[in-house]
């Protein structure tokens, strides 16, 4: 049975981080993903994003490797390039050279426009310039980048693919593609409603380490138990933080209020106390099944292994590589397995085959320097 976007074709330029994986999320629900690499190369098992993909490998710097790239692009739907602005059109491959049919999709840290759009920058430096990084941490210590995980792959690849599918159906009403800038500058401000409310409400306050959802609050926070190991609780809601105080044997106990904020201190040190008497494993099987919020710290080897994470299939094995199962799950139209990711240039000549040059046009290509 096809995947949900079993009818798109999309063209990707190589590059790294999130635009990859934009390419790979899409390729996972069923879209044809034809990667257009600069050179040919070995298959590389462990290069999860490229799952998935088709891969023909072009010469962009002669005029007939461009040629092919517009051929490439012109049977596609949707474009995915993460370079920064102006190289695509250097190269005569820009927004304007295509159908007005194609949704243009642009995976920048700074957005097309703006003093900062030709600056290189990484995860880290978007999320520091959003503001974004100077929640996260403690008053007496720099913030922690949280892997790429928030620019990157939060505010960038997943705001691209919200443009990217909001796109296909805005051209299903009009029958017009567009450009989709999608920059993670943009993208993780977007997801602070929560903190933007509770700073309105000046129920967010400085310095970091000090709220609810940062580390500051007793009950949502990290604990490092008898054993090295660490045990994670997020006890929020009353009811849930009743159960953690009945699994700590503090039930009945005279302590300072959950939300007293003067009285964290207080709750943060018995807490560590006790999670520290016993190793990490003992109070999973305390909470076990209880809507506490407590959870141990699992490595990834342990959460392949859990028995919900096992039983659902979130990690998969490919060719020896462990890596998450395609996400989300859909009812009515089922993904297929997954698939070890295949060599740069490998689908060259099926590729070319497929518009229209025969083998001896291919070969005249190769031996131009127009296929790498």
């Amino acid at each position: 049975m096809p995947g949900p976007l079993d009818s798109l074709r999309v063209v990707e330029f190589a590059g790294l981080g999130p635009a990859p994986l934009a390419g790979q999320l899409l390729a996972d629900l069923g879209a044809q993903v034809t990667v257009i690499d600069r050179a040919s190369a070995a298959a590389d098992p462990t290069d999860v994003n490229r799952r998935g993909k088709r891969s023909v490998a072009l010469n962009l710097k002669s005029q007939e490797g461009r040629a092919l790239a517009r051929a490439v692009i012109a049977e596609s739907d949707i474009l995915i390039e993460g370079f920064r602005p102006g190289v695509m059109e250097r190269l005569g491959l820009g927004p304007q050279e295509c159908a007005d049919t194609l949704i243009y999709g642009r995976m920048t840290g700074w957005g097309q426009s703006g003093p900062l759009a030709h600056v290189a920058g990484h995860d880290i430096t978007y999320l520091a310039t959003s503001g974004v990084l100077s929640l996260m941490g403690s008053a007496d210590a720099p913030p922690k980048p949280p892997l790429n995980l928030v620019a990157d792959y939060g505010g960038g690849t997943m705001f691209l693919l919200y443009g990217l599918l909001a796109a296909v159906i805005s051209r299903g009403v009009t029958g017009k593609g567009q450009v989709v800038d999608a920059a993670m500058i943009d993208g993780v401000p977007a997801m602070m409603g929560l903190i933007h409310s509770m700073m309105a409400q000046r129920s967010w306050r400085d310095p970091p380490g000090t709220n609810w959802l940062d580390g500051g609050a007793p009950f949502y926070r990290c604990y490092r138990c008898a054993d090295g190991r660490d045990i994670a609780v997020g006890a929020l809601e009353p009811q849930f933080y009743a159960l953690l105080l009945e699994g700590l044997g503090l039930q009945g106990v005279d302590l300072p209020a959950q939300n007293d904020r003067a009285g964290w201190p207080v709750l943060a040190g018995r807490f560590e106390a006790i999670f520290a008497s016993a190793p990490r494993d003992h109070w999973a099987a305390v909470f076990s099944g209880t809507d506490a919020c407590v959870a141990p710290v699992l490595t990834i080897e342990e959460a392949a292994q859990q028995p919900h994470m096992d039983q659902r299939g979130v990690y998969v094995d490919a060719n020896g590589v462990r890596q998450a199962a395609p996400a989300p799950r859909f009812s009515a139209t089922l993904v297929g397995d997954v698939q070890t990711p295949g060599a740069a240039g490998a689908q060259t000549d099926d590729v070319l085959s497929e518009l229209g040059y025969d083998a001896a046009a291919i070969q005249g290509l190769r031996a131009s320097g127009a296929l790498t």
